[in-house]
């Protein structure tokens, strides 16, 4: 679920719908009464997560089928799809001026976009599945967290890190 800001605010909904083929339907819903706007068939198989660009240009939805789709949000439009990743797309995060997405997955690495036209900028290499990014809200920094008490760390913690890609000596 996500939220569209404006007048008047609307939320975005993703949920699977059962049919002969599972996908996984978009719905708008204008707030606060929450009665449907829109619906578009966004993926083929369940939806994860969904994500606004901090511009309101876009949205993008990452799903089971490990894809992640680009849309317009004037028009509703799939304008991309991102496949580098092999596994379900677990989490999403725009840059601050939106230029860029970064998506992840149980893939050990973490795959940042252009935006505008698909193209691979980095690929961050992980040890262990991403569970979480995030872009620093003004800086092209991206904070992200891995499922690595199983890897080189203490596995009997109760915590996981936080890491950083972005910083001056990174590639």
């Amino acid at each position: 679920m996500a939220w569209l800001c404006g007048s008047p605010p609307v939320v975005v909904v993703v949920a699977a719908m059962e049919t002969a083929a599972m996908e996984t339907t978009a719905r708008q819903e204008c707030y606060p009464e929450l009665k449907p706007v829109q619906s578009i068939n966004a993926h083929p198989s369940n939806c994860i997560c969904i994500k606004f660009d901090p511009m309101g240009k876009y949205f993008a939805t990452g799903s089971a089928d490990a894809l992640v789709s680009l849309w317009d949000v004037d028009e509703l439009v799939c304008v991309r799809c991102f496949s580098r990743l092999d596994w379900p797309v677990r989490t999403l995060s725009f840059s601050h001026d939106g230029k860029m997405l970064a998506s992840a997955s149980e893939d050990h690495f973490i795959d940042i976009a252009e935006v505008e036209t698909g193209d691979k900028l980095w690929e961050v290499q992980c040890e262990s599945p991403t569970f979480t990014v995030a872009w620093h809200p003004k800086r092209p920094l991206l904070a992200f967290a891995c499922d690595d008490k199983d890897g080189k760390y203490d596995s009997s913690r109760e915590a996981g890190t936080v890491k950083l890609f972005g910083l001056p000596n990174d590639s």
